[in-house]
């Protein structure tokens, strides 16, 4: 039996002894049967349990009837007590089971859940920052929380619909054996009537895809619009990105009603069509009596079975509606899990010298080992993308594609829809494999990083840049994730970054808690948390993309002077224009167009190069205002 919580090993990463299989992703109903077939075992026995506890309501009826006709009509008190007996020992069995089914379901539910929660996570991490080139972070997080919970439903309706058929079907035999007639039209309501709302889940499930897709984009822009709000601020963008939220918004809120109403149609269908069958089986149980074909007990145990047989339709309407729902959530999560990473380990992989020189071919850029070298550019979005290839990461150059865009289409409209979003997706995934597996261009100690392993590059080469992001938890998580600092380093850490404002600020200190994103700092201290869990990984090479952008000029001059300090001897970049950290710096090199035009030591290229000295200047006439 799957235990709890869920052991999940999928989508190997290198880390794992014991790698589990990856889902089957070749259609939605087999990722359905491979997630359900992960607990079998747990959803047997929830199934087991189910059963023993609808006992009473399954054999009640036959009791209370036979206790009736022996015991009542018969008069017989012997009869009476003994059939009185027998239901109150099922009934015991069954609110025993009820309780152990109820325990069995929820464990099973959280199984599926979280272990789909599980898989999201690791296929994040297997895909690093590959992913977001390719789904947008809104859809990834809505197949983590709302599609994980789709399948945690359907593994608890699966469990009961097993439990109340196996009812059913006891029913349906007792019933024969009364009645041919009686029984057959209990034995063929459930199917009949279910296959009479089927056609009302069609639009149903048109609805929920268009539902879950406009909630998918509401997540995206609230993510965005939370991630840039202080810059909303500085630019007075609220009001128009607020009023696009809204409208976002509303647009859910119509699909979710659209949704809600064909839900609520379904269900009352299933209550009508069951009130129908449960009407049609007095009139002829009351028949039959009248022409001495049934008993009087016999005719309350129909009419007992009647009302009993209203909760499995219920219940196989319910099924019916959960899976539409799971199918859906399905096609999302095969989306995201299809997903690989374009990098391969070469065959025979080169070994990486931390201490040795880092090329750039594409800017002509030259990293020599043990100093402190800083790129300047008036664009910083090309020293950006050179701090990416040195690091070995793909371009930010692509639009994400929407896991499953459901925009009201159907038919031929609709499939050709997710003809084009799958040819896009495929057409980036073949982009980042071209990418990944010819030569980078960028050389540690002569070896291009593509001939080493990406494990090792990341070992050898870290880049923090300003998309490096703070995780919910303490600030010791946030600082030393792998937990492998003592309390000096991380405290030493805390210092070079400047970052002990935060640690004062937290009641807790260390074991004090960051919201996510670290939304509870200012973006000063934010920035700094980063820095200082980028220096405590004491990488070789270590890539400093504006470190210090959102701090006060005196914090600047402080955290310049600590990193210098701390990381001599080792290879250091820093993109930035600010003079703070020019001035400590061993080597400066000028970016324009993507190119190194000018090399040389601050002092000597402010007074010998005019385009280094219009690219610093400008920065210190930014900063006049401020001082």
């Amino acid at each position: 039996m799957q235990d709890y919580p869920p052991r999940i090993a999928t989508f190997y990463t290198g880390t794992d002894a014991a790698p589990t299989p990856d889902p089957d992703t070749r259609s939605p109903l087999a990722f359905l049967r491979w997630i359900l077939g992960q607990q079998k075992g747990l959803i047997a026995l929830s199934s087991l349990g189910y059963a023993l506890w609808f006992l009473p309501m399954t054999l009640g009826p036959w009791i209370f009837g036979r206790a009736v006709d022996q015991g009542i009509v018969g008069g017989s008190e012997a009869a009476l007590v003994g059939w009185a007996a027998l239901l109150l020992l099922v009934v015991v069995i069954g609110g025993v089971f009820g309780v152990v089914s109820h325990t069995l379901v929820v464990r099973s539910w959280l199984v599926a859940l979280y272990g789909a929660l599980e898989m999201v996570t690791r296929k994040v991490a297997q895909m690093g920052h590959v992913l977001p080139r390719r789904s947008p972070t809104g859809e990834v997080l809505s197949v983590a929380s709302s599609d994980s919970d789709e399948f945690g439903a359907l593994s608890e309706i699966l469990a009961r619909a097993l439990g109340q058929l196996a009812s059913y079907l006891t029913v349906a035999f007792i019933v024969l054996t009364m009645s041919w007639q009686l029984g057959l039209l209990t034995l063929v309501a459930a199917p009949v009537l279910v296959g009479a709302a089927l056609p009302l889940l069609r639009p149903l499930h048109r609805r929920q895809q268009l539902e879950r897709s406009r909630t998918s984009d509401l997540t995206s822009m609230a993510t965005d619009i939370v991630a840039g709000l202080r810059i909303l601020r500085g630019i007075g963008g609220e009001q128009t990105f607020g009023t696009n939220y809204a409208r976002q918004s509303q647009s859910a809120r119509e699909a979710g009603v659209a949704a809600g109403i064909w839900q609520a149609v379904v269900e009352a269908v299933g209550v009508l069509l069951s009130g129908i069958f449960l009407v049609a089986l007095v009139w002829l149980g009351t028949r039959q009596v009248q022409d001495g074909l049934l008993t009087v007990g016999q005719l309350i145990t129909f009419l007992g079975y009647g009302l009993f047989m209203v909760g499995p339709i219920r219940t196989f309407f319910e099924f019916a509606q959960k899976g539409i729902r799971s199918l859906v959530s399905a096609r999302r999560a095969i989306a995201l899990f299809e997903e690989q990473p374009p990098w391969r380990d070469p065959a025979a992989p080169v070994s990486l010298d931390g201490s040795a020189s880092l090329h750039d071919a594409a800017s002509g850029l030259t990293v020599e080992p043990g100093i402190l070298t800083v790129v300047v550019s008036a664009v910083p979005e090309q020293s950006a993308a050179l701090a990416d290839r040195l690091g070995r990461y793909l371009p930010a150059d692509t639009e994400p594609v929407p896991l499953v865009e459901e925009d009201g289409t159907k038919g031929r409209a609709a499939r050709r829809s997710r003809a084009q979003r799958a040819e896009e997706r495929a057409r980036i995934a073949a982009l980042d494999e071209e990418r990944a597996r010819r030569e980078w261009g960028v050389t540690l100690g002569g070896v291009d990083l593509s001939h080493a392993r990406l494990d090792d590059v990341r070992r050898q080469v870290l880049v923090s840049d300003t998309s490096s992001q703070l995780f919910a938890g303490t600030l010791q998580d946030a600082v030393d994730p792998h937990a492998r600092l003592t309390r000096e380093q991380a405290d030493e850490a805390l210092r070079i970054a400047s970052a002990e404002d935060v640690y004062d600020a937290l009641p807790e200190g260390w074991q004090g808690q960051l919201d996510e994103r670290g939304r509870g700092l200012s973006g000063g201290q934010r920035q700094r948390v980063v820095l200082a869990r980028a220096v405590a990984a004491d990488a070789p090479v270590l890539v400093l993309v504006e470190p210090t952008s959102a701090v006060d000029a005196h914090t600047e001059a402080r955290i310049a002077a600590r990193v210098v300090e701390a990381r001599r001897g080792r290879t250091t970049v820093v993109t930035t224009v600010s003079p703070l950290w020019l001035h400590h710096a061993d080597r400066v090199a000028l970016l324009h167009d993507g190119t190194v035009i000018a090399e040389g030591s601050h002092a000597d290229l402010l007074a010998d190069d005019e385009a280094y000295r219009r690219v610093v200047t400008r920065e210190l006439d930014e900063e006049e205002p401020v001082r």
